[in-house]
């Protein structure tokens, strides 16, 4: 069975114990003290750290650049409290973004739950609110803040939390660098920076990379070439600047894979190719100009266009419990027909053929039923998505009801334009787990028929959405060290969808005009019952319209099984979600840099995907309520000259609070398998206390930087995080049977070790070096089940098992797991001048 050791949890755990009495007993500092932080995500307002009714979290550009982690997903996955990756994509530039049990994913039909923001900017793309990691330039970050909660100042998909990025301007990124990295798994990178000003205030940045590599699975490359430039003027009385990024990737992800296998290579794949293509174009105009002593005036105006294709290759279920193998005389004479020859006359079987094809192709040339007689289905999409809007803001820095106070005052309009398309063309799966294409169509005609009924997956949806908003927020200096905090917003969206293959409202139609409004409210309290220390508590809400994809698979008369098809559109509601945290810190100045954090997170009206009784499919629909709530521990903090460490603990507990049926066909709990029809479909029933898959209940983040004279540097993060349910298990009743149900139905707990070094021989000169997963650990990040369509040789086999009293053919079901990484080294050099 595939399960990580769990030897390196004590590991961890006691280098957390050192690391706290280290610190205790040492006169320490904080490495990176952020004294304001900015309360909206339009740069203009900041107020002080102990304003803040929140446990907020701060990186800098150095931070990033010494973790020497990929991408700003990894540096979050490293360093900061609450936040662990699950890479279901298969992809280290792909994967779900997880804070406090909310996402922040690239996958459609995941539900997203954090928002994020670069200059201001919402990068969370309309079609979806997914979030492509790929297309954010590490490089050209200056600083990141980890805002919790549901602060209505966010906007839109704030549910869990907002992450704010601020890029780099020539002011303060003076010079020129270049940079090249090369490691294990063919990769290499190269990397420039530059930047300058004059003293007219003029100022100006750019950065470029290229990034290759092949990739520790079985064909997953990963290439992407990323441009970000930004010009602009500082006068006295502020700042105005233009930025331009441009992105082009190409990830291959190839997903999830089966246990058995994974036990004998961890490099192998279920099936192939995943590929996702990006392309963004991305500019801004951003200023920011003082009106007068206490009034400012900051805003933006923004447009950003993304094309998106995938091309998936993927096991094709509705064939897993058909007769594959030897043609009939009807097929054998349309083969004939149509040139082949070599195909059997008689007796194929399981027993002999490992890898059927002829009756697949034979079904495709007749047009019958190649979507139940072809193992193999390659998925396609397009996305094209334009967004673009304005935010304007006024600060005052002033009285108000006679006490000193921080306010803002704004609004944003947010326009988008997006054109989705899908397809599918059937095939038969080769022994490499390629598929190979045999002209059989998703478009209702080439594909023949499915139970009776068109094989027909196409989509082509057209949505526009427009969304105004107001916020306003002010911080109230209410007494000595004491802040109150009012805020809120108010958001007016609607969407339009059309469907160019189903146009009108009946039944199977995309087409609908949405609209959802909702005021956002949050209130807080921060003050210091001791000196030195400073308490928060606060209660904030945010909200999420439902996205094209949800509607679009919202009508249990129309169930679809995603995302391979979507259905009609019946309203649905917003998601709202009402956040209540409180805590203590060390207050801006101490010597030790700590905090102590709980909270509670309620949403209501959840989305979730839920099984439809009769088909096995299902649809998206409001679901009463889900809770993540939790105890959050951090410390940091400089026990030695030249020596910094910190350490963030989390312990998180995500519910179910609502009873609920959804498709468990792969659990062995489902409501078929314990009437004793096991292997089939069948349904599971949530009951409130089950917890939500994918969200582990432990996570611990060790990190420790030394600088040795002005020459070394040496660096080295552990994470730690525990065990989750698999997603197919949402009541975490699953047992395998070693028959029908194989796999324990979740991951286990993993501790990974990352260390690094750097080395200046020369002014501008900079080697480096980076160990990942130093004592390679095997290990996943996610879990899920699902039906496996290969026996224990690795060959496919459809009907595993006869047919049972009900006449129905069970399938042999597995535990499927998300493989991190192995060991991995990579070395490099900087040169700035």
């Amino acid at each position: 069975m595939y399960q990580p050791n769990p030897r390196p949890h004590r590991l961890a755990l006691a280098a957390a114990l050192v690391l706290a009495a280290t610190a205790a007993q040492s006169q320490v500092q904080q490495l990176t003290r952020v004294e304001v932080v900015g309360v909206s995500p339009i740069p203009g307002v900041d107020v002080p750290r102990d304003a803040i009714p929140a446990n907020v979290q701060t990186s800098r550009a150095a931070d990033l650049e010494r973790s020497q982690a990929l991408d700003l997903s990894a540096f979050m996955n490293r360093r900061l409290g609450s936040v662990h990756l699950n890479e279901v994509q298969g992809n280290p530039l792909q994967p779900d973004v997880s804070f406090r049990g909310y996402t922040a994913s690239p996958l459609l039909g995941t539900q997203q739950g954090l928002s994020l923001y670069m200059d201001g900017v919402r990068l969370n793309q309309p079609f979806g609110d997914v979030v492509s990691w790929d297309l954010i330039p590490k490089a050209a970050i200056a600083s990141i803040v980890l805002n919790p909660g549901s602060n209505p100042l966010f906007g839109l998909n704030t549910l869990g939390g907002a992450l704010a990025v601020q890029t780099k301007d020539g002011l303060k990124q003076t010079g020129t660098s270049l940079q090249a990295t090369a490691g294990s798994h063919g990769r290499a990178a190269v990397e420039f920076e530059h930047g300058g000003s004059t003293a007219e205030g003029l100022h100006w940045y750019a950065t470029g990379n290229r990034f290759h590599e092949n990739g520790w699975r079985v064909d997953s490359p990963s290439d992407v070439s990323q441009l970000f430039a930004k010009l602009g003027r500082r006068s006295s009385d502020g700042d105005v600047s233009l930025t331009a990024a441009l992105a082009d990737t190409k990830l291959h992800g190839n997903g999830l894979q089966e246990q058995r296998f994974l036990e004998r290579d961890r490099a192998s794949v279920y099936t192939k190719p995943d590929i996702t293509k990006n392309r963004s174009a991305f500019l801004n105009f951003a200023l920011s100009h003082a009106l007068s002593s206490q009034w400012t005036l900051s805003g933006n105006a923004y447009a950003r266009h993304i094309r998106t294709r995938t091309y998936n290759g993927d096991l094709n279920d509705d064939a897993l419990d058909q007769s594959l193998y030897q043609p009939s005389a009807a097929e054998r004479a349309a083969l004939t027909a149509a040139g082949y020859s070599g195909f059997p006359t008689a007796g194929e079987s399981a027993d002999n053929t490992a890898f059927p094809k002829w009756r697949c192709i034979a079904q495709a040339l007749l047009r019958d039923e190649p979507g139940e007689k072809c193992n193999g289905v390659i998925n396609q999409t397009r996305t094209h998505q334009s967004h673009y809007g304005v935010t304007a803001q006024l600060g005052y820095d002033g009285p108000l009801f006679g006490l000193p106070a921080k306010s803002l005052i704004g609004a944003a309009a947010d326009f988008s334009r997006s054109h989705f398309l899908q397809g599918s063309e059937l095939g038969y799966l080769n022994a490499d787990r390629s598929i190979t294409g045999v002209g059989a169509f998703g478009d209702g005609v080439t594909g023949g028929d499915v139970d009776g009924a068109p094989y027909d997956t196409r989509v082509d949806l057209s949505g526009r959405t427009r969304n105004l908003s107001l916020f306003a927020s002010t911080v109230l200096n209410v007494a000595d060290g004491a802040h109150v905090t009012l805020s809120g917003r108010y958001n007016h969206g609607t969407v339009r969808n059309r469907d160019a293959i189903t146009p009108g409202a009946g039944p199977g139609s995309l087409d609908g005009d949405h609209r959802f409004s909702r005021l956002n409210p949050a209130i807080g309290l921060t003050f210091s019952p001791v000196a030195g220390i400073n308490a928060w508590a606060g209660v904030n809400q945010g909200s999420r319209d439902p996205s094209a994809i949800e509607l679009g698979c919202a009508d249990p008369a129309n169930p679809c099984k995603l995302p391979n098809a979507f259905a009609g559109d019946p309203p649905l509601k917003q998601v709202v979600t009402t956040t209540m945290e409180a805590g203590v810190r060390s207050a801006s100045g101490a010597p030790l840099a700590w905090s102590l954090g709980v909270f509670r997170s309620d949403n209501r009206d959840d989305l979730l995907f839920v099984a439809d009784n009769a088909a096995g499919f299902g649809y998206f629909k409001n679901f009463g309520k889900t809770r993540r709530q939790g105890v959050e521990l951090g410390v940091s903090g400089q026990p030695a000259k030249g020596l910094t460490a910190g350490a963030n603990l989390t312990l998180l507990d995500a519910t179910y609070r609502t009873a609920e049926i959804v498709n468990g066909s792969s659990s062995s709990a489902n409501d078929a398998a314990l009437a004793g029809q096991r292997g089939v479909d069948g349904n599971l029933q949530i009951s409130p206390g089950d917890r939500i898959p994918l969200l582990p209940r432990r996570m611990l983040k060790l990190y420790a930087d030394l600088d040795l004279a002005d020459a070394w540097s040496l660096g080295a993060d552990a994470v730690a995080v525990g065990g989750a349910l698999a997603r197919g298990n949402e009541n975490g009743q699953h047992r395998p049977d070693g028959i029908y149900y194989l796999g324990p139905g979740r991951s286990a707990g993993y501790a990974v070790l990352n260390v690094n070094a750097a080395w200046r021989p020369t002014r501008g000169l900079k080697l480096f070096a980076q160990v990942n997963n130093l004592l390679d650990r095997s290990y996943a990040t996610a879990a899920q089940l699902g039906p496996t369509g290969f026996d224990d040789a690795g060959n496919f086999q459809s009907r595993p098992f006869p047919a049972n009293a009900s006449g129905d053919r069970p399938l042999r079901h597995a535990t499927f797991f998300a493989p991190g990484a192995p060991r991995s080294v990579s070395v490099g050099l900087k040169y700035s001048f």
